[in-house]
């Protein structure tokens, strides 16, 4: 957010319905309205497919407390933060709002910093700006690492907490190769690098890994050195570019270069592939439209290691996918209490049994029965998680730039040397031009 302009976004807007962005922006959280004494709140939920539960999480909060949660939806399609700007200038903004990555920079001093409150010491995946503060709160956590099939790496012998790094990662997958027929797999992973479709996934979650992978959540010296005109380690960028050959060596061939998310996964699920790059969002899929093909090959155990292309790296990319915010300008102190409750007992078993949620504080009892959330919970309550610091990219450049880089090294068009440098100048005309 350093580098946006303050509520920029906002204020043109503001100009041109004749609303002052400049004046909202002087309110302090102490000047506010906002008092324990509200009779209600109101919420923006951008997770349309959980509002059923958030009427759940809203009715029980007003059973312990008296207090009115009112729920406000967006419809599946429809721009959140564009909604949010409307509420804005018609002087009904809710009190908390939710906001991805991006779309915190349209809120620059409008939003409270929590990092005094209580649940901001359970959590790694709070969203923090090196400004304003600790100013999301998170709701749920996902996660990118190289997912595996537990039941074919039992059956080949291999055991994944060995995989520690390049020279034991290519053992196992050889391993896996040469027992395939018996496996009854058509290759060790499942890797797609088409770019049209599927550039969201090499050029955003596998690039975070050169990103992230190793690092402690608040470590961005891969992202400062990107960010200064589109630089990179080649130390590093090498050793991750042997794992991607790795995956390019061992992938389907018949998706590898065109194929698509939903062969990539289904594949997963039905059992034919022992790794799969794709993160923990798929198991929504395995237990809901592929449940059959997930259920024929046996409803197998899945586990996630990291992409430890340097030896030691012990950590997977876990973040949460949207973040709730306090407005200043509402009832601040019961929007607080509120998201405070929120990380409590009650509200994170109606979140984990009910909405599936992966839950991002350490201390959470609960487990989802997604078939990611028992492996996700242990890297994250024994604090073994980096961040995803892809998503402060400049826009476009991993889904529109990088993947068709990958995509060429798959090929065969490009060779190691050439994929690092190709990855290299697609960066430098990017910050180029901005």
């Amino acid at each position: 957010m350093k580098k946006r302009i303050v509520c920029s976004m906002v204020l043109t807007m503001a100009l041109v319905f004749g609303t002052s962005c400049s004046s909202k922006e002087t309110v302090d959280v102490q000047e506010t309205g906002a008092a324990s004494t509200a009779e209600s709140i109101t919420i923006l939920n951008i997770k349309g497919e959980v509002a059923p539960q958030m009427k759940v999480l809203a009715d029980e909060y007003k059973n312990q407390t008296g207090i009115t949660v009112n729920v406000l939806g967006v419809d599946a399609g429809v721009d959140a933060q564009a909604t949010l700007k409307g509420y804005y200038l018609s002087d009904q903004m809710p009190d908390i709002i939710a906001c991805e990555s991006a779309g915190f920079g349209n809120w620059e001093g409008l939003l409270v910093d929590m990092s005094d409150q209580e649940w901001a010491g359970r959590t790694d995946a709070a969203y923090i700006d090196e400004t304003y503060g600790t100013i999301g709160f998170p709701y749920t956590t996902e996660a990118i690492g190289l997912a595996y099939n537990a039941d074919i790496l039992a059956k080949a012998g291999v055991d994944p907490g060995s995989i520690t790094g390049p020279d034991s990662m290519r053992q196992a997958f050889e391993t896996i190769d040469s027992k395939k027929n018996e496996l009854g797999l058509k290759a060790v992973i499942a890797y797609c690098t088409e770019p049209e479709n599927l550039g969201w996934s090499c050029g955003n979650h596998i690039f975070g890994a050169y990103l992230d992978s190793g690092l402690s959540r608040t470590d961005t010296t891969y992202l400062d050195i990107l960010n200064d005109g589109g630089k990179f380690d080649d130390d590093r960028f090498s050793d991750f570019t042997r794992m991607i050959a790795l995956f390019n060596e061992y992938s389907d061939p018949d998706i590898l270069v065109d194929g698509t998310y939903d062969e990539q996964v289904t594949g997963f699920a039905s059992g034919e592939y022992a790794f799969i790059t794709q993160g923990s969002w798929i198991g929504a899929s395995l237990t809901g439209d592929l449940s059959d093909y997930y259920s024929k090959a046996g409803n197998f155990e899945i586990g996630m290691v990291p992409y430890c292309y340097q030896e030691g790296m012990d950590t997977i990319l876990t973040s949460a996918p949207s973040w709730w915010a306090v407005s200043k300008e509402g009832q601040v102190e019961a929007s607080l209490a509120f998201l405070q409750w929120c990380s409590e007992d009650s509200a994170q078993k109606i979140f984990v049994e009910q909405a599936g949620f992966v839950s991002p504080f350490k201390d959470c009892k609960y487990v989802a029965s997604d078939p990611f959330a028992p492996v996700i919970s242990e890297y994250i309550s024994s604090g073994k998680t980096s961040s995803w610091h892809w998503m402060e990219m400049p826009e476009g450049l991993g889904q529109k730039g990088f993947a068709f880089a990958f995509c060429d090294f798959a090929k065969g068009e490009l060779d190691e040397d050439g994929f690092l440098q190709e990855i290299k100048k697609i960066a430098s005309d990017w910050y180029a031009k901005l």
